[in-house]
């Protein structure tokens, strides 16, 4: 069990750059979640702690060791990729001793090894079978007790559960998490799903276009991401933006959009006082918007009139898709909604739960008023 430690770290590929100066620091027995869009740098950066690719510069560290020149297979991690690559010839406990057996580990160790980390994984009736016999699940099951055997300091996750259907990667992600906890130790997981890192992660570490733009807890992320980026990207639906600009009227702030205005509380005025006539970025999340018939109480409720241009039927939830100005938003609602297409109607926003991002400072991807 160890620390992980990215200090300065630079990847290059020709003259593209995969990772720009990535400092990153990831506790013992922490489960750690990179996230981003693809191309973001997330496998590049496991690939980096793995060996299976060099640093252009910078120190990798595992625990207070630098292993930029330490052998893959001495680093004393185990890697459980996107596809499965079990051996088809061998049988479920064949696969998963193979490793121990190259390292020339006693049979009794393998043995008890092997078995353990079947019944944590609830496969050890599956040992005398081949792959083929198995379903996506099971296999998918074999490659993490491939790992587990190890005992290894660190396991790096690759986008493990990317070729299960929906239902199976709930379960799988379930059972990652109970084995994280169970094995208590240090867990890197890369995905673009932000849900598999919202539910999974000690900690998130969003990523994109080689940069690290933040890392905290998920619901810090959910609650207070740093910048347009972070914001758009956590959560499902995703947050919804309005250019607006930021109008005093005698004691009370407005934010200004195109079709619609909205007052902020009096508590948060002060801290947008600054920006009072400046162009601005409002965010809002689809679930602090609401039929007006079911808003809860003891929020400030600001109510913005709107066309229903989609709706789709969740079961628990209604998504509404709708227009107001020239503005495109999504509003999560309660499930009694009786709204139809076309239909004008108007909407509670939520100000307790808004956010203000400020262009003037990054046109590309403009950071949260705080």
């Amino acid at each position: 069990m160890a620390s992980v430690t990215y200090r300065n770290i630079w990847k290059r590929f020709g003259d593209f750059i995969a990772l720009n100066n990535l400092n990153l620091e990831i506790e013992d027995k922490e489960f750690l979640v990179l996230v981003g869009p693809s191309g973001c740098g997330k496998t590049t950066a496991l690939r980096c702690l793995a060996g299976l690719e060099e640093v252009t510069s910078g120190d990798v560290l595992i625990g207070d060791q630098v292993v930029n020149d330490v052998a893959p297979k001495d680093r004393d991690i185990a890697m459980v990729f996107q596809s499965y690559a079990l051996y088809p010839h061998m049988t479920v406990f064949e696969n998963m001793a193979f490793g121990l057996r190259l390292r020339k580990v006693a049979k009794t160790e393998i043995k008890r090894r092997v078995e353990e980390a079947a019944q944590t994984l609830g496969i050890e009736h599956l040992l005398k079978r081949r792959p083929r016999e198995l379903s996506g699940g099971q296999r998918q099951r074999v490659a993490l007790g491939r790992a587990i055997v190890r005992e290894p300091k660190v396991f790096l996750f690759d986008e493990p559960l990317s070729n299960l259907d929906a239902k199976l990667r709930v379960q799988t992600r379930a059972e990652i998490s109970k084995l994280h906890q169970r094995l208590q130790t240090t867990f890197i997981y890369v995905t673009h799903d932000q849900t598999e890192a919202m539910t999974m992660a000690t900690r998130i570490a969003v990523m994109n276009k080689g940069v690290l733009q933040q890392l905290d807890t998920p619901q810090n992320l959910y609650d207070r991401p740093g910048n347009l980026f972070v914001a758009g990207f956590i959560g499902s639906p995703a947050m919804n933006f309005f250019p607006a600009k930021l109008r005093k009227d005698d004691k009370d702030l407005y934010v200004d959009g195109d079709g619609f205005a909205v007052k902020v509380p009096d508590n948060r005025t002060e801290l947008y006082m600054p920006y009072v006539g400046k162009d601005v970025i409002f965010g809002i999340r689809p679930e602090d918007i609401h039929n007006p018939a079911y808003v809860p109480q003891g929020i400030h409720p600001a109510m913005v009139e709107s066309k229903v241009d989609v709706t789709e039927l969740m079961g628990n939830e209604i998504f509404l898709y709708m227009i107001t100005g020239k503005n495109n938003f999504v509003a999560r609602v309660d499930p009694r909604t009786q709204f139809h297409v076309g239909d004008k109607i108007q909407l509670a926003f939520n100000m307790d739960n808004f956010h203000i991002f400020d262009p003037s400072q990054d046109p590309e991807n403009p950071p949260a008023v705080r």
